[in-house]
């Protein structure tokens, strides 16, 4: 008696065996970030901010990201969606301020209620600054602060009162804030000089006023002395 023929199944393809992951240095993104990699990412924002690619409140709320990220991994989805404005193995310039300045301290608080207070002359500035004023008049100027980070953040507000900031003309300026019944104007600046200091002032008007500004005149005249100067400090 004949067997029937049981039809042959089809051999299914050996699928490709899959292809060997490039073995990166830092595979996770977990290597610690340095001044230079931020820089290099907060470099690439800012020319975003210039070409129109993003707003100035997006630019805000990743420059904060920037300087508050830890490793490498942290930084690179912040440009992402960006034309990169070095290629990823061009030298990163080299850093201006000190290896220590990574480090975030506590905020510097400023109030005025029923009161004024004021914040100028030759004073460290700090990486964040709040400000909050009640029927007061806060002034904080920065034309002769001493400038040890590359971003300083101002979170400002206003409540029937008064916030002034004042900057040199020399620096780069941000900004973004609501003015309720009030009054709330950051004058947007672009430093020159690519080191230059960032500063970034947040926050909101109620039938206040909020306004930050460049002080005629009044410039960073030793900037790159300055800071060669401390990092000297830092490495003896």
């Amino acid at each position: 008696m004949d067997l029937e023929k049981q039809p042959q199944q089809p051999v299914a393809p050996a699928e490709p065996a899959p292809a060997p992951r490039p073995a990166y240095a830092d595979p996770e993104g977990s290597l610690r970030a340095s001044d230079a990699d931020r820089d290099r990412i907060a470099d690439i924002l800012r020319d975003a901010l210039a070409d129109g690619r993003i707003d100035a409140e997006e630019h805000s709320d990743r420059i904060d990201s920037v300087y508050r990220a830890k490793t490498v991994g942290e930084l690179e989805p912040l440009v992402r969606d960006l034309p990169a404005a070095r290629t990823a193995g061009a030298p990163a310039p080299t850093p201006l301020y000190g290896p220590g300045d990574d480090v975030e301290g506590p905020a510097d608080n400023l109030v005025a209620v029923f009161s004024s207070t004021t914040r100028k002359g030759r004073w460290r500035v700090g990486r964040k600054t709040n400000a909050f004023s009640l029927f007061g008049s806060i002034e904080i100027d920065l034309t002769e602060a001493i400038f040890t980070q590359r971003l300083t953040t101002i979170n400002a507000t206003s409540i029937f009162g008064n916030v002034e900031v004042r900057v040199p003309e020399n620096i780069s300026l941000r900004g973004s804030g609501t003015g309720i019944f009030g009054n709330f104007e950051v004058v947007t600046l672009e430093g020159a000089d690519p080191q230059a200091p960032l500063v970034v002032v947040n926050g909101y008007a109620v039938f206040g006023n909020v306004e930050a500004k460049p002080k005629r005149g009044k410039w960073i005249t030793d900037l790159q002395a300055r800071v060669q100067d401390k990092l000297r400090k830092h490495l003896d």
